[in-house]
């Protein structure tokens, strides 16, 4: 089964000149949703793990997925305000404007060793600024891991040094 016949090309969304893809094929189909995540585990399947981080939003569908299968904590990575307690945060650029990350302070403990989960790598941003969090609060990334990867977006190069896995790449 390809998953890429379940992740749909949406134009100018969300504004013009971006082609967007989108995951709800593939999150509605239970059985290509479980293959999905088969393949996100086997990409660390001897991997000591102490922490999935799911990126808002769509990092939150897969990233607490992989944290049941791996029974690992979750960390949630939000949007600015949207997390009740003390937190830091990290800005980035999108590849249509910026952005600002925020992670509670005790989510992650000096050396834990953390899975950071998004729906996509595109220009790296959202990454290198999740990476940046996770270091700050003395986490050890032990893979970036992605759905798909548009790689002439050149994403990877923003989190170079770091593992990284796409299921997919463009």
């Amino acid at each position: 089964m390809s998953l890429e016949k379940y992740i749909r090309d949406i134009q100018d969304f969300p504004k013009e000149g971006i082609l967007f893809k989108d995951i709800t094929p593939l999150l509605i189909d239970a059985k290509v949703r479980q293959e999905c995540l088969e393949i996100l585990i086997s990409s660390v399947k001897n991997k000591k793990i102490d922490k999935v981080i799911g990126v808002e939003s769509r990092g939150f569908f897969f990233g607490m997925l992989l944290a049941q299968e791996l029974n690992v904590g979750f960390v949630p990575v939000r949007k600015p305000n949207k997390l009740p307690f003390d937190t830091i945060s990290a800005s980035y650029d999108l590849e249509y404007g910026t952005d600002t990350l925020e992670i509670h302070t005790d989510s992650i403990q000096k050396g834990d060793r953390v899975l950071i989960h998004d729906d996509v790598l595109a220009t790296g941003g959202t990454a290198k600024a999740v990476c940046e969090l996770v270091e700050k609060l003395g986490g050890v990334i032990v893979q970036c891991n992605f759905i798909m990867e548009i790689a002439f977006l050149n994403g990877r190069d923003k989190i170079a040094g770091n593992e990284i896995f796409a299921a997919i790449t463009y």
